[in-house]
């Protein structure tokens, strides 16, 4: 991979276009797609601007768009993607430490243009380029954000000229959801867990009878997953042998090695 050389005759927002432009590109046909499929779900263009501005993430409007189309109650869908977002509390607090002397304003605007991607970017820059700055950083996160928002704006602009069966985007949405779970298969414990998830979810969607059981069933599986991972680990730590559960295999799905 060639590094870039920052150039001191351009301008800083140019050299961290630059930086951000190749994961800016790749937001663009993933953004598009959101954006239909929110305009499927009944976003109206500027609601499609607001959940691309405040949400900004894309697990977490395609989730939106597929618990509208089969009619989930507001609660659940709140729960599901407070779960699903959880994790910036992890990453945020990675990136913290980059940040100190900024003021309260910097850092919410900063933590509020986070997301997967931007953030994989700037722990990088953060790590290897000691001239690298949280206004650069900044910079970064708000170059994505503005072409997801843009991507998702054109989304649902094309939405409104297509008629599309829902059957199609079911489809598509489960896809997805099913290509990230297959991104997290690395080793036996997570496939366990992929499996008990799936089944607690039939199992309390049938008791409870509402899509609260899906709430119920990430808490249990997240739960038992946590559980056993600390077990193992700490067996291994005993007995120097690490559990044929917690052994890495080759991801089909091409995930690299730990």
């Amino acid at each position: 991979m060639t590094k870039l050389v920052p150039n001191p005759n351009e301008s800083a927002w140019k050299e961290n276009l630059k930086v951000s432009f190749p994961l800016d590109l790749s937001y663009i046909p993933i953004g598009l797609a959101c954006g239909i499929l929110l305009h499927v779900a009944g976003f109206n263009t500027f609601n499609t601007i607001l959940v691309s501005l405040l949400v900004f993430s894309g697990g977490a409007q395609f989730l939106i768009a597929s618990m509208l189309t089969i009619n989930s109650p507001l609660l659940t869908i709140v729960l599901m993607l407070f779960f699903l977002e959880l994790r910036y509390a992890l990453l945020g607090s990675s990136l913290s430490k980059y940040l100190h002397g900024q003021n309260t304003l910097f850092t919410f605007f900063f933590a509020c243009s986070l997301n997967d991607e931007n953030y994989a970017v700037n722990y990088l820059k953060f790590s290897t380029d000691k001239k690298w700055t949280p206004k650069d950083a900044l910079q970064v996160e708000h170059f994505t954000l503005f072409f997801w928002t843009i991507s998702n704006l054109v989304g649902s602009l094309i939405g409104s000229a297509l008629t599309i069966d829902l059957t199609v985007v079911h489809f598509a949405l489960t896809a997805l959801f099913l290509y990230m779970i297959v991104m997290q298969l690395k080793d036996l414990l997570k496939v366990f867990i992929a499996f008990l998830a799936a089944g607690l979810a039939i199992f309390f969607l049938v008791l409870t009878k509402s899509t609260l059981g899906l709430v119920a069933a990430t808490l249990v599986a997240s739960f038992v997953g946590f559980m056993l991972d600390k077990y193992f680990r700490s067996r291994r730590h005993k007995t120097h042998k690490k559990s044929i559960f917690l052994k890495t295999f080759k991801n089909p799905a091409g995930t690299p090695k730990e």
